[in-house]
């Protein structure tokens, strides 16, 4: 049972040292980069230390109801990150053993040091919710004054900076002293709601002023995904604008009241913390648009980065928005940024898009959202490809007939052009324009170094893949060059690639895919075998993971685990499940790989005609079907599509 007496100060076990006030784990007296919601689990484990704590009970002290996370998938991602931290193992656990279906029990010797105080609330304080409620144990009115003292504490930090402003010499005015600034990071900007409900919208101001930005083409602007690693970091900014190669960073922090939104931005030239401008703005929630355009324009014009008349008009057209509208938006972007790779999120991101132009039809933003989770819906074959495509389609015209000046929307037009209809001249027009239209704009970028690489033009991915490294410094860079690689067949390079990517990110299931794909176009039969296992896992069973593990398997001479897999994937195929569409080119690459060439192509043509997105990313980089591409059929089906060799 969770513990729910005064905890120790300190919690060691085994090497490690939990300070539960400073929220710090150590190991021999050196500080592990550990935070967020895996220590609040690991606090509350070693506080029961041989006893079970269920899920609800972690759910309730670190995931509130309320939460706005996907509580299976940031647990599992907690005890995954713990585990990866103490050296543990899920199958030989030495210190956090999992019960099946009903929680965690942590089975190590837990010396408990230093006087019995409550747990700090960086630990106790739960996660971002969409509408905490007092908990039963405590008086609603002893909730409402701490916010009230939040919110007043906030209001003279306010203060308190607009007075040092006015003390200060009038930086924005000083244009000559002003270093020079050609490239921008925007770090997550604070919550200072006193709600940790509002968590969701902060991130998502930082995305949108990211956004912002990134129409700027003079500036380079990192992008969400290498900043957000410093949400809450104690580094100094001339070591973030070093790592991040940036000359400007911009801070600064949301306060939501009501229907009242303030943004408080500072802009410092990273490499000497030199202070540079500073502003307060204030609007109603409806005029949020138009309030985030107004200090993307104010940043530019303190790094005198010059705009063009498309660019100033673009800012200036700023619409107001159904706040309700808003706030799905930015939920439904939160799943997609997150966890696009997965199927409940993407449902997820998909009904918040749809509740968004439902409460605000003229959102042009909301539509383009829409049109991307489609696209990844029938990506990882949640929906049939021509559904999907024609929902996508018919979000991105609705998208477009508001605002044709939005790069996102090309982007996802330049997408469906590539994967469904095999028109290369339009993919490759719509990658143009959505990054002429958003310079910075990172997803466009790594579209089209992917788009490069399967046209085999590689001298061009490859400079693309230098832009995006500038852009980018976190993991989604290297899925990004994994798929490059993937799609050159650089069995080498993908192998180094990936490994950098699973060293990152160990969870994520693409990267072991990848890893297994580099080894077995390497000769490293075994290595593959067991990176396709770990990728049907953390996938839970994409079929994509699951046919490559069947080519695998018979690649190692265990055929009979990989006639095991057709035969579920034919069963599948004739259950016609409404939840996952079986994809016909998957059950090709199997008959393949247990040496059927006629029903391989049977099945091929199958995918041809129902215009699957596989055809349009495997065919030509697929070693699933290497065996078949002697065959004339092949050549025929590559004609047809529109490819050569």
């Amino acid at each position: 049972m969770l513990a729910t007496a005064p905890a120790s100060r300190v919690l060691r076990f085994d090497g490690f040292e939990l300070d539960v006030r400073a929220g710090e784990l150590r190991k021999a007296g050196v500080k592990v980069r550990l935070q967020g919601q895996p220590i609040q689990v690991l606090a509350a484990l070693l506080n029961s230390a041989g006893e079970l704590v269920t899920r609800e009970e972690l759910r309730a002290q670190v995931w509130p109801a309320e939460t706005f996370v996907d509580f299976d998938h940031s647990l599992h991602n907690a005890i995954a990150k713990l585990r990866e931290t103490l050296g543990d193992s899920a199958g030989t656990p030495r210190y956090i053993e999992t019960l099946p279906r009903r929680g965690y029990r942590f089975i190590g010797t837990v010396e408990r040091i230093g006087v019995e105080e409550p747990l700090p609330s960086a630990l106790t304080a739960p996660s971002p919710s969409l509408s905490p409620t007092p908990s039963p144990a405590t008086p609603a009115v002893r909730v409402r004054s701490r916010r009230r003292a939040i919110f007043i504490a906030g209001l003279l930090m306010m203060l308190a900076i607009a007075a040092v402003l006015v003390l200060l010499p009038a930086l924005s005015h000083r244009a000559a002293a002003t270093p020079s600034v050609r490239s921008i990071a925007v770090l997550p900007l604070a919550n200072f709601s006193g709600d940790p409900a509002q968590e969701f919208f902060v991130d998502g101001m930082t995305d949108e002023l990211i956004t912002d930005l990134a129409k700027i083409g003079a500036l380079r602007v990192v992008s969400r995904t290498s900043v957000m690693r410093y949400k809450g970091t104690k580094k100094g900014l001339p070591e973030i604008a070093r790592e991040l190669n940036v000359d400007g960073i911009v801070e600064g922090s949301v306060m939501r009241s009501g229907q009242r939104v303030r943004i408080t931005a500072q802009l410092l030239y990273g490499p000497t913390d030199k202070h540079l401008w500073a502003e307060t703005y204030d609007r109603d929630l409806g005029d949020v648009l138009s309030l985030q355009s107004d200090v993307a324009q104010a940043i530019a014009q303190q790094v005198r980065a010059q705009l063009t008349p498309q660019q100033q008009a673009r800012f200036e057209a700023a619409r107001p928005v159904n706040p309700q509208a808003y706030d799905a938006y930015l939920k439904g972007r939160y799943y997609l940024s997150n966890e696009f790779t997965m199927a409940q999120p993407l449902q997820m991101a998909k009904t918040y898009f749809e509740e968004a132009v439902r409460k605000d039809p003229g959102f042009a933003p909301a539509y383009a959202g829409l049109a991307d989770a489609y696209l990844y819906l029938a990506i990882f074959r949640q929906m049939s490809p021509e559904s999907a495509y024609r929902s996508a389609e018919e979000a991105d015209g609705h998208a477009l007939a508001l605002d044709d000046s939005i790069g996102e929307i090309h982007d996802t037009l330049a997408v469906l052009s590539w994967r469904y209809n095999w028109d290369w001249d339009a993919a490759e027009r719509e990658l143009n324009l959505a990054i002429a239209l958003a310079p910075s704009y990172i997803c466009a970028h790594e579209d089209r170094a992917e788009y490069l690489a399967f046209r085999g033009r590689r001298s061009e991915a490859e400079a693309e893949m230098t832009k995006i490294r500038a852009f980018d410094t976190s993991f989604a860079s290297i899925l990004t060059e994994a798929g490059v690689d993937y799609q050159l067949r650089d069995f080498d390079r993908l192998v180094e690639t990936s490994r950098r990517g699973v060293a990152l990110s160990p969870n994520e299931w693409l990267e072991h895919f990848y890893l297994g794909v580099g080894y077995e176009g390497t000769g490293k039969q075994l290595e593959s075998v067991a990176e396709y296992q770990k990728a049907v896992e953390l996938s839970g069973g994409d079929q994509d993971a699951t046919a490559a593990l069947a080519h695998a398997y018979a690649g190692v001479g265990r055929r009979a685990e990989a006639q095991k897999i057709l035969r579920d994937a034919l069963r599948d195929l004739e259950q016609e499940s409404t939840k996952v569409k079986v994809s016909p080119y998957f059950i090709a690459t199997l008959y393949a790989s247990l040496g059927d060439k006629d029903t391989a192509f049977k099945f091929l043509e199958k995918a041809y005609r129902e215009k699957s997105l596989d055809i349009s990313w495997h065919l030509k980089a697929d070693l699933r079907i290497d065996n078949l591409r002697s065959d004339p059929r092949y050549q025929s089906l590559l004609s047809r599509v529109g490819l050569k060799d």
